[in-house]
């Protein structure tokens, strides 16, 4: 009668002891369902923490270059010359809160205007910014054939509609003035690099045929046969007195006479390390956006630093 029992008593224990490790096994992955839980909830709030961070310090580092858009305006229309913002491209730099903004200004007048410029000129500011001389030719032809409205193709090479057709391209020359130096990309021959190249020395705003060089860039002058880096440098040495520079090489003018439409490249650099870059042209006054004083005709933001 006790061998039964026995019996009896060690599968009772052993069936305790099962649900005992079944319950521990099930209070184990509990704790680790729990410890992934609340791991990832903690990982998450970190990583929203992260990008509620990166979010403000744009905020801040594109209001900053915003602000200094606002203050170039200022500056460059100051009564007295000394303490002008000159739009030459010279670097100004300048605080606003816990940003170092630098600005860049450029007279629009001191580029070469896409609808204005002779072949001469187009061809020699291509081959300054690095295109041979025949390619040169051919880009400035197809810049030409662009904006005029005979179907004739340049002598150089240039572009009419059947090229363009050639090419496989689903139009044709635009035959009408640029209203944009984007349009430059779609103008045959322009690649990607060569229109990164030539971008920040034409216009469409000025509206001459040979830009001012009181604020055109060393590239530009030197497409006009002039000594670029000579004269750049030497706008930079101003007189105390006036506030003006003085006479060039040759009895040169770099004063000049300003537009009123300005290229500006804001950058704003914040103490983490946080860089936006805002590049724009205005133009003073007749803005229809109540409390501007310029009206905006061309806005990036977040570009790349030139």
């Amino acid at each position: 009668m006790n061998a039964p029992r026995a019996r009896g008593g060690r599968h009772a224990r052993q069936g305790r002891r099962a649900r005992t490790g079944a319950a521990l096994l099930l209070v184990l992955w509990l704790i680790t369902l729990l410890t992934a839980l609340v791991g990832g909830f903690a990982l998450a709030s970190r990583i929203e923490a992260l990008q509620g961070r990166v979010l403000v310090s744009g905020l801040v580092a594109g209001n900053a270059a915003r602000a200094g858009i606002e203050y170039a305006m200022t500056r460059v229309d100051q009564t007295d010359p000394r303490l002008q913002w000159r739009p030459d491209g010279q670097p100004y730099t300048w605080r606003y809160g816990g940003a170092e903004v630098e600005v860049r200004i450029i007279d629009e007048n001191g580029k070469v205007d896409l609808n204005q410029a002779d072949m001469n000129l187009l061809t020699e500011l291509l081959r300054v910014l690095g295109s041979d001389q025949v390619e040169a030719a051919r880009l400035a032809a197809a810049i030409l054939d662009w904006r005029d409205t005979d179907p004739l193709t340049q002598a150089a090479g240039g572009a009419e509609d059947a090229d363009y057709a050639a090419a496989g391209r689903a139009y044709g020359a635009k035959d009408a003035q640029f209203e944009s130096i984007a349009e430059l990309e779609q103008v045959l021959g322009f690649t990607p690099e060569i229109y990164a190249r030539i971008e920040p020395h034409v216009t469409v705003f000025s509206g001459m045929q040979r830009p001012d060089s009181a604020f055109a860039s060393a590239a530009v002058l030197d497409a006009m046969g002039l000594d670029g880096e000579l004269l750049v440098d030497q706008r930079r040495q101003v007189d105390p007195v006036t506030g003006q520079p003085l006479p060039g090489a040759g009895g040169q003018d770099l004063v000049g006479s300003r537009s009123g439409t300005y290229s500006i490249d804001s950058r704003a650099r914040l103490a983490d390390g946080r860089e936006t870059v805002l590049r724009a042209v205005v133009r003073s006054g007749g803005s229809a956006v109540p409390g501007m004083a310029y009206t905006v005709l061309r806005w990036e933001e977040g570009v790349t630093p030139r």
